[in-house]
């Protein structure tokens, strides 16, 4: 059976998308991308006008238009239906407690990679929790978080040259209402198709994969994805 077959009438005409920490290129390439699938986006920052300069040049950047519009983080937080966190790792918990109440009853999507550098090459940082994932759901208990996202490249999602991505998200939460959503959400991109792949408990081992991966696109210059076979 095809990974989304029972989820893949699910409608997001009216479904707005906010991205935390949308400035960056992951937030940005992410809020391109669901803009071009004709879903209305916001991009969140800790500076409004910063989030505003964002959203005007991600427009600009969408052939035929898109609704992107940028305000602080608290105002994407409270406004939009669908919540994605592509913030820095060293403010995940800060921010995310912070936003506890305007998140609540919310579908949040943290595609967080908690990652370090040296010489050698990138390697996974320990959350106390787990995972950034397992982070987020405990300082958000109102919210159901799910964990997707995290394998796409930022510069696939920010090249005009890419029409189809030619991959698959892992999707990953405690909720099957909420992994169902989010496969279906995954599968509007162009080439994409969101997989159930377990529990938030699992969701350590997904977001340190992105180390190995950022190991083969070094090697290979690519910018390499997943995809899952017999699936």
């Amino acid at each position: 059976m095809p990974a989304n077959e029972d989820v893949a009438d699910a409608d997001f005409s009216s479904t707005v998308i906010g991205v935390l920490g949308g400035t960056g290129d992951q937030g940005r390439g992410l809020a391109r991308r669901f803009a071009m699938a004709g879903l209305p986006v916001m991009i969140g920052s800790r500076d409004a006008g910063r989030a505003a300069t964002a959203a005007e040049a991600t427009v600009a950047t969408v052939s035929g238009g898109a609704r992107i519009t940028g305000a602080a983080n608290e105002e994407v937080a409270a406004a939009a239906d669908i919540v994605i966190v592509a913030v820095p790792w060293e403010g995940h918990r800060d921010l995310l407690a912070s936003l506890a109440a305007p998140l609540a009853g919310k579908v949040v999507i943290d595609c967080v990679n908690p990652m370090g550098f040296d010489k050698q090459g990138a390697y996974p940082l320990p959350a106390p929790e787990g995972s950034a994932a397992q982070q987020a759901a405990a300082v958000l208990p109102g919210s159901s978080v799910v964990g997707a996202f995290h394998h796409v490249s930022a510069v696939v999602l920010l090249d005009p040259e890419v029409a189809s991505l030619d991959q698959d998200v892992l999707v990953l939460g405690d909720s099957r209402a909420a992994t169902d959503q989010v496969q279906a959400l995954a599968s509007l991109l162009p080439g994409v198709r969101g997989v159930y792949a377990g529990r938030l408990r699992n969701c350590g081992q997904v977001e340190a994969l992105t180390c190995n991966l950022v190991s083969v696109n070094r090697r290979y210059k690519a910018h390499a994805g997943l995809r899952v076979t017999d699936v």
